[in-house]
């Protein structure tokens, strides 16, 4: 009896040591917790030549996630789930990346695919600067130094305390953002905050959703007004990316109605252009996948409908591996252009090489 007794102290300090542990890192969670107010002002840096833009001219952008570094072809997320065709669960594996060696290669073929784009406008998301995920690997820095004739502006997307998820490779401290690079100076650059979910512990995987707006005077007196924008994913129910599209739809209208030309680019998280069934696949499409209904954007708005959509995804899901014709895919990043905008684009196919996504270019001109 002794025995059990002792035995049974033991088990109940452990679970009393459990349960102390687990309520001070709530309580730390609670405590740090903090987020990013909206309408900022961003610093732009850099001394890119370019003037006001033209009309009737030709210019490129391009947006591109480059996934922190961490998605080579045979990297899985943990937060990532998936169904194959017969049904069966799929979920990621990984925290962190694989290195930081292999953030550094992903980073460096990142700039060698937008170098070898030349675009006047480079679009990016999920930057890391200073994260545990990425091996503490500064990508604006290397970014930025990649392309330093052009000006920069950077907002953050998505900052956080320690998370002590999964174990044992736990995603820990992150401070990621997008990022703008152009070969023109913008009047101004502001952060506008994204609603997030306030429930716990949702919250604290979701920090700082946010869209960047830099405004590119026109010789004709008109703005361009680029976006930048990175929506949120895991949002069971599609509830807070309603609201997301909502407030960004608003902006559309409001500043089409202003007469300037607007050009909103980046990681929707939503498939486009009904591309949901376009490339071969042994998996369904995953549950936090929604699909974007091009009726919603202002009347003047459309998507611009890559010219080889059906070719080349954009994006393919992390719960596995990839494997061209095994792992889904669809097309989730592209451009909204506002009716006086001329433009056309195609997705690049980098082979999912560097990221889970790959870059999609767009051609436009302002009329």
């Amino acid at each position: 009896m002794k025995v059990v007794r002792r035995v049974a102290k033991v088990l109940l300090c452990l679970v009393l040591a459990i349960v102390v542990a687990v309520g001070v890192y709530v309580g730390y969670l609670m405590a740090t917790y903090s987020r990013i107010p909206d309408a900022e002002p961003v610093e732009i840096q850099g001394n890119a030549a370019g003037g006001a833009l033209r009309t009737n001219t030709a210019y490129t952008a391009s947006t591109y996630n480059i996934g922190f570094g961490a998605y080579t072809p045979e990297f899985s997320f943990f937060a990532d789930e998936g169904i194959m065709a017969d049904g069966t669960r799929t979920v990621g594996e990984h925290g962190v990346a694989t290195s930081k060696e292999s953030v550094v290669a992903s980073t460096d073929g990142v700039v060698a695919t937008i170098s070898g784009l030349n675009p006047d406008f480079a679009l990016f998301q999920e930057v890391d600067v200073d994260s545990t995920r990425s091996y503490g690997v500064n990508q604006k820095a290397a970014l930025e130094e990649a392309f330093a004739n052009k000006s920069s502006a950077y907002a953050v997307n998505f900052h956080s305390s320690f998370l002590a998820y999964p174990v044992p490779e736990m995603h820990g401290l992150v401070n990621g953002g997008i990022l703008t690079l152009a070969d023109a100076h913008a009047s101004s650059a502001t952060r506008c905050s994204y609603p997030v979910s306030d429930e716990f512990p949702d919250k604290f995987f979701d920090l700082d959703r946010c869209f960047l707006v830099e405004r590119f005077p026109v010789e004709n007196g008109k703005e361009l007004v680029l976006i930048n924008s990175h929506m949120s994913a895991y949002d069971e129910g599609g509830m807070i990316r309603a609201q997301q599209l909502e407030m960004l739809i608003g902006l559309l209208a409001s500043e089409a109605a202003a007469g300037n030309y607007v050009i909103a680019g980046g990681d929707w998280n939503h498939v486009l252009c009904g591309s949901e069934n376009y490339y071969e696949s042994k998996q369904r499409m995953p549950d936090w996948l929604a699909v974007f209904d091009e009726s919603m954007l202002p009347e003047s708005f459309s998507v611009v409908r890559a010219e080889n959509i059906e070719d080349v995804a954009t994006c393919r899901c992390a719960d596995i591996p990839y494997t061209p014709g095994t792992t889904y895919t669809a097309t989730i990043d592209g451009f909204f252009v506002s009716s006086n905008v001329k433009a056309t684009a195609r997705n690049v196919d980098t082979g999912f090489a560097y990221s889970d996504h790959t870059p999609v270019l767009l051609t436009f001109e302002l009329v």
